[in-house]
């Protein structure tokens, strides 16, 4: 089976924390000859087998921001697709994607995964995913495949209510 890569655009940044996206549901576009489109769900299986996932930078093994099996790395489903959460981590790598990210320099986000027996249809030139092996989101620091995706970094600091009001302001717009 061969490992496929996918990838989304935009990045923002505020904190030490890393959200986003790094797969979104029902955005159909082009890779290569033809058209793929994730589906809600797709991620289910996977996300509850139990195994390590982990958070790189560019796709690159050398490059581990975190991890599933330490804590440091959140993933599920919720409506707009694969979302994540990155605790990043007092390295050198850590603070130059933060920098990265806080001054929106970085491409977006990106996934790698399988696609198991009965995981595709296709339809002429139009794939849809329904169930795909996840191996491991990356931080992409130049050009994504996929469009809506997210990254921001985030803090643990204090916010003010009318902080909160903005920040879900924003999130709704973004959606």
């Amino acid at each position: 089976m061969t490992i496929e890569k996918r990838a989304a655009t935009e990045t923002r940044a505020e904190g030490r924390k890393l959200i986003g996206y790094a797969a979104v549901f029902d955005q159909e576009t082009r890779i290569a000859d033809f058209h793929e489109v994730i589906r809600r769900g797709a991620f289910s299986g996977s996300l509850a087998d139990g195994k390590d996932k982990l958070a790189l930078v560019d796709h690159d093994s050398g490059k581990v921001l975190a991890r599933t099996k330490s804590g440091t790395l959140r993933l599920h489903e919720d409506e707009r697709g694969l979302r994540f959460e990155i605790d990043l981590p007092e390295t050198t790598l850590g603070r130059d994607i933060l920098a990265l990210a806080s001054r929106g320099d970085l491409g977006g986000a990106s996934f790698a995964f399988t696609v198991p027996d009965g995981g595709e249809a296709w339809s002429g030139d139009k794939r849809e995913l329904r169930s795909v092996v996840l191996h491991e989101i990356s931080v992409v620091q130049s050009f994504p495949a996929y469009g809506g995706t997210t990254v921001q970094a985030r803090s643990r600091q204090q916010r003010t209510d009318a902080d909160r009001r903005i920040a879900l302001l924003e999130l709704e717009a973004a959606q």
